[in-house]
Parts: C-alpha cells; sequence; structure tokens
C-alpha cells in the first residue's frame, strides 16, 4: 500500500477545508427560497427540474446583466463571472444528485427527460454568449468554456441516464404485471378449489358420508 507522508495528509486536510468553503459559499449564493424549493423537491425527477429552474434564472441574470449601461463604480465583469460560477455549482449538484439517485434506482425519468429538453436550449444560450463577447468577455471567458462543458457532459450523462432507467423500469413493470396477472390466477384457482370441496362436502352430507358440521356427530 502506498504511504504518504505528513506534507501530503496535511495537503488533505487543507483540501478538505477549501472544499468544504466552497460548498458553503455555493449554498449561500441560493435565496432562501431556492434553497426551500430545492429541500421540498424530494422526487427523483422533480429535483432535476427545480435546478433546472435555478440554473435558467442564472443565465436570464446574466443576460440582463449586460444589457445595462457601464457603471464605473460597478464590477460588472466581476458579477458576470460570479453567475456563471453559480450555475457551474448548480450544474455540478445536479449531476451529483442524479449520480445518486441512479444509483439508488430513483425514477428520474421524468426530470431527465426535461433535462434533455431544457438543456440544449441553455448550451445554446451559453454559445451564444460565447459567439458574441462583450467589454467584459476577458473577466468570464474561462468560466463562461467551463459552463458550455460542464452543461455538455450532463447531457451526455443524462442520455445514458435514461436509456437505463427506461430500460430498467420496463422490465420492472414488465414484471410486477406478470406478478398481478400470476396472483389473479392464484385467486381464481383458490376459489375453484373451495367451490370443489363445498360441492365434495354437499355429496358426503347427503349419502351418509362425513357431516358437513361436527356438532351433528
Amino acid at each position: 500500500m502506498r504511504r504518504f507522508g505528513r506534507g501530503a495528509a496535511r495537503a488533505a486536510v487543507l483540501i478538505g477545508i477549501a472544499v468544504s468553503t466552497a460548498l458553503a459559499q455555493q449554498r449561500a449564493a441560493l435565496s432562501q427560497e431556492e434553497e426551500d424549493k430545492l429541500r421540498e423537491a424530494q422526487d427523483p425527477g422533480q429535483r432535476i427540474e427545480v435546478y433546472l429552474e435555478l440554473e435558467q434564472s442564472r443565465i436570464d441574470q446574466f443576460v440582463q446583466a449586460r444589457q445595462r449601461p457601464a457603471d464605473p463604480q460597478y464590477d460588472t465583469g466581476a458579477y458576470l463571472n460570479q453567475l456563471l460560477g453559480q450555475y457551474i455549482a448548480l450544474n455540478d449538484e445536479m449531476k451529483d444528485w442524479i449520480d445518486y439517485q441512479y444509483q439508488r434506482l430513483g425514477d428520474m425519468r421524468k426530470g431527465l427527460r426535461a433535462l434533455l429538453d431544457r438543456g440544449p436550449r441553455q448550451l445554446a444560450e451559453l454559445r451564444q454568449i460565447q459567439q458574441n463577447p462583450d467589454a467584459y468577455a476577458a473577466d468570464y471567458r474561462d468560466t463562461l468554456n467551463d459552463a458550455v462543458a460542464d452543461l455538455s457532459d450532463a447531457l451526455d450523462g443524462a442520455t445514458k441516464a435514461l436509456a437505463e432507467q427506461e430500460k430498467k423500469f420496463g422490465e420492472l413493470k414488465r414484471e410486477e404485471k406478470i406478478q398481478a396477472q400470476q396472483a389473479k390466477q392464484d385467486i381464481k384457482e383458490e376459489k375453484k378449489r373451495e367451490k370443489q370441496e363445498k360441492k365434495l362436502r354437499k355429496k358426503e352430507v347427503k349419502h351418509g358420508g362425513v357431516p358437513e358440521d361436527p356438532d351433528q356427530r
């Protein structure tokens, strides 16, 4: 087994602290209303749709900020870069959610379909921004490129996940149908058996066989 020295261990701790701080900042970027929406969306597919809604809001805010008149007292470039960073953070959380639910067989089909419907439109908006740089482009160019790559990755993963879930849940549905049919057949056969036993008891009583009611002995 490979051993890590103290320096590597200390670096790992520092990385852990940095990651925790970054996650805290990402959560702080959400409004209370947005946090509530995510918390309340416990359905696997519904949570994906909420993430898509929040991501779209960041793109809309970005577009609106670009259209405002330049203000020398306001760092518009940094703000635009921050919005794209929030977009990436939300997209990464959504991918983590998809992976989590996929491993636990959560039915995400509705949400994945929504992602494959709305995602390409968001991707087109991001690429439109790339193709039409503004005075602040140098401040957010790298983050914008990351956003495009991150969303493209999410769409590729969602395509594969949906195909697998369609197959998996289709098989489960067929199994449930077979089980329901078998249960129905079992009930039918049990009723038939009870009916035959009842007829047999009546026949025995009529011919002086075993009494139908033990108390009549």
